[in-house]
């Protein structure tokens, strides 16, 4: 059996591909912070309740969640490229049109719809990562991915919140048309990829989702994505905030604890996916998942913004360990040799899952209970997620499923 030391011999380079999907990551993630300052104010113009609002911001992670069967599907039977493109046109369309909605109605349809191409092109691009991806660098190139996302997710809503003193529409529109360019740039440089399309046929059949669930890899990524989900896509950007605001009693302090976990993220993240790819996937998760459950399990317990601070590096250095190596690990369970549209989109709806199910029960218990509780909930289903892992097998350089 190979060693994860032995696959890091002779690393491949990155191919070209992948650096324009990373390219693409990035104008997506800038985008989608271009609007995020403005959504909640530009639902509110219609004059509608606070309520009403936030539901125009969750539709979009409704319909992401929804439609992740449908994405999967589209994918196994499509092709990777094309749905991708698809995806992208579908947000920059449904992003565009939003700037001209005329009442509340039409901005929901048309979010709701983004949040349908989001899901397209979220879940292709994992394939199409699993399959351009050489695997001795699966965990490289997620780090890499992630990367993009997250430094974009930095920078957008900077520049929104500038773009928005233009008119709350402008960012939509300047998102919708980056969209397409990126949508361009991709369908050129990904023409001549290397990829199967479904009318030549993959070497294998595609795998279901029943075949990867019988692997011990597969069943623990699908626990740690959830968990993923609810603490650092969900509680992590909209509980967190408000608990840092109650403590310091100052609304600068949300931001300036959000920009302190996404600079520990991006700075881990520059040597996470190599040792996900050098010392095995289990390790880097395992630390990552630990790491999450002291973060955010004890965040309760913090009296002042220093506190916090340092709890919030903590918890964004375990999600940065944590991401590259449970994306490389469902991606060494797909192989290269074969279409896992529809695994990866299980995969996906997962943290998706948990991204809009843990705010929802941790706002609540921090209403009922107090915030040390509400964080301690979050500190267990971090904690909770090792056990699938200890369990799992270790997937790098290695075949066998169990």
């Amino acid at each position: 059996m190979t060693t994860p030391a032995a696959t890091s011999a002779r690393r491949p380079p990155v191919p070209t591909e992948i650096w324009v999907l990373v390219a693409a990551a990035f104008v997506i993630a800038v985008g989608y912070g271009l609007i995020s300052p403005v959504l909640p104010q530009f639902a509110r113009s219609f004059d509608v309740s606070i309520a009403a609002a936030s539901v125009i911001v969750s539709a979009f992670a409704f319909f992401r969640l929804v439609f992740a069967p449908g994405g999967g599907f589209l994918v196994t039977r499509l092709g990777e490229r094309p749905v991708y493109l698809t995806g992208l046109i579908i947000v920059a369309v449904s992003t565009g049109a939003s700037a001209f909605a005329q009442n509340y109605w039409q901005l929901l349809v048309f979010r709701g719809l983004g949040g349908i191409g989001s899901t397209m092109f979220t879940v292709s691009a994992m394939a199409l990562l699993v399959r351009l991806a050489p695997p001795r660098i699966r965990g490289h190139v997620s780090s890499l991915y992630g990367s993009a996302f997250l430094i974009g997710g930095v920078i957008g809503p900077v520049i929104g919140g500038a773009l928005g003193e233009f008119g709350m529409r402008v960012p939509f529109v300047v998102y919708g048309v980056a969209l397409l360019i990126a949508a361009s740039v991709v369908a050129v440089f990904l023409k001549g990829a290397s990829l199967r399309s479904p009318e030549e046929g993959d070497v294998l059949p595609p795998m279901l989702v029943a075949e990867a669930f019988k692997d011990s890899a597969y069943r623990a990524a699908m626990v740690s994505a959830f968990s993923n989900g609810w603490t650092n896509f969900g509680a992590r950007v909209a509980v967190l905030p408000l608990f840092a605001v109650a403590v310091v009693d100052e609304t600068w302090a949300a931001g300036v604890v959000l920009a302190a976990g996404a600079l520990a993220t991006a700075l881990t993240l520059q040597v996470s996916g190599r040792g996900a790819d050098r010392l095995g996937r289990r390790p880097l998760v395992l630390a990552g998942l630990g790491l999450s459950a002291i973060g955010m399990g004890t965040m309760g317990l913090a009296g002042n913004l220093a506190v916090i601070i340092a709890l919030t590096c903590v918890l964004g250095v375990g999600a940065a360990m944590l991401n590259p190596a449970q994306q490389a690990s469902v991606a060494d369970v797909v192989g290269n040799d074969r279409s896992g549209g529809k695994v990866l989109a299980g995969f996906q709806m997962c943290q998706d899952a948990g991204a809009i199910g843990g705010p929802v029960l941790v706002g609540w218990v921090a209403d009922a209970a107090g915030w040390e509780l509400a964080f301690a909930v979050c500190g267990a289903v971090s904690a909770l997620a090792t056990i699938p892992w200890l369990l799992a097998r270790e997937t790098v350089g290695t075949h066998h499923r169990v």
